[in-house]
C-alpha cells in the first residue's frame, strides 16, 4: 500500500490514539508512508470546536517528531495539515505553509457562510434547506479552493452528500466545472474511504466524479480520514479497486509539497 496522507491527531478534539499506536497501525497495514494531517487553526480563535489551536501548533510538530521516532525505518512519516478553504482565508494558509516544512497541505470545504454542513450537530438544517441550492454553492466554492493553488490535495470531493442530501438528475452539472478547475490547477483529489462509514454510505467522491477525474488526467491519492488508529488505511483494497475501475493507475505520492507517481 503506498500511502495514507489524511490522518488526524487528539489535537483536534474528536480523535484518538497516540502517535506510536498510529505507526503500529501503519506498519501492519502494509503502508511505505503514514502521512499526518491534523485539522489547521483558523481565524478568528476559538473559531470552533473541532481543531487545533494556533498555540497547539508546537505540539503537533512534537507528535510527527514521536512519529518518526517510532517509525525508525519501517514506515516513512510525512507531515501535512487539512485547512480548511473559507473566504479570505488565503493570506493566513500562507501563513501557515511557512510554520513547517511540511510535505503537504490538504485543502477542505467543510463551511458554507457560518455552516459546518457535514457536522451532525447541525443535522436537522438540512431538512430546511434548498439541496439544490446548497450543492451549487458547495461545488462553486470546492472549484474556488482549486483555483487558488494553495493546496497539494483537495480533501473528499463530494463531502455535500455526507447526510444523503443530493439533487436529483444529472450531476454532472455540478461535476463537470470543478473537474475543469481542478485539472487546470493541478491538484490532485483523494479517494476518501471515511464516507464508506458515513449516511451516505459511498465513498468519496463518487465513481462518476472519480472516472470524470481520471479523464481529466487529475492525480489522485488513497485517504482514509483516520481518526482513530483502527482506522488507519481502513477499506485500501476496495478503494484500490474503486480507482482501477475509474481508470486509474498509479497514486501520487507526496515529499516536501513535490509529488511522483507509484503504481496503486
Amino acid at each position: 500500500m503506498p500511502a495514507d496522507y489524511h490522518t488526524h491527531t487528539p489535537l483536534c478534539k474528536h480523535a484518538t490514539g497516540t502517535p506510536e499506536e498510529y505507526v503500529e497501525a501503519a506498519v501492519a497495514a502494509g503502508l511505505d508512508e503514514y502521512g499526518i494531517s491534523d485539522h489547521a487553526p483558523c481565524r478568528p480563535e476559538p473559531f470552533d470546536d473541532w481543531r487545533m489551536l494556533e498555540s497547539e501548533l508546537p505540539e503537533y510538530f512534537d507528535w510527527i517528531a514521536r512519529a518518526k521516532q517510532a517509525a525508525g525505518d519501517r514506515v516513512t512519516i510525512r507531515a501535512g495539515l487539512e485547512c480548511d478553504w473559507i473566504k479570505g482565508c488565503e493570506s493566513f494558509i500562507g501563513e501557515l505553509a511557512g510554520k513547517h516544512d511540511w510535505d503537504y497541505l490538504i485543502g477542505s470545504v467543510h463551511y458554507l457562510g457560518g455552516w459546518d454542513f457535514d457536522n451532525p450537530k447541525w443535522l436537522g438544517k438540512w431538512a430546511q434547506t434548498d439541496v439544490d441550492a446548497v450543492w451549487a454553492e458547495y461545488w462553486k466554492t470546492y472549484a474556488e479552493m482549486a483555483e487558488s493553488g494553495l493546496f497539494d490535495i483537495l480533501a473528499h470531493p463530494d463531502l455535500v452528500k455526507k447526510f444523503s442530501y443530493a439533487p436529483a438528475g444529472d450531476l454532472d452539472r455540478f461535476y463537470d466545472p470543478v473537474i475543469e478547475a481542478i485539472a487546470a490547477n493541478g491538484s490532485v483529489i483523494e479517494l476518501n474511504t471515511a464516507g464508506w462509514h458515513k449516511p451516505c454510505a459511498e465513498a468519496y467522491p463518487a465513481p462518476r466524479f472519480l472516472e470524470l477525474a481520471a479523464s481529466a488526467g487529475i492525480g489522485l491519492v488513497i485517504s482514509s480520514d483516520a481518526h482513530a488508529p483502527t482506522e488507519v488505511a481502513r477499506d485500501f483494497p476496495k478503494a484500490r479497486e474503486l480507482a482501477k475501475a475509474a481508470g486509474y493507475r498509479e497514486s501520487q505520492l507526496f515529499k516536501q509539497r513535490q509529488r511522483k507517481g507509484t503504481a496503486i
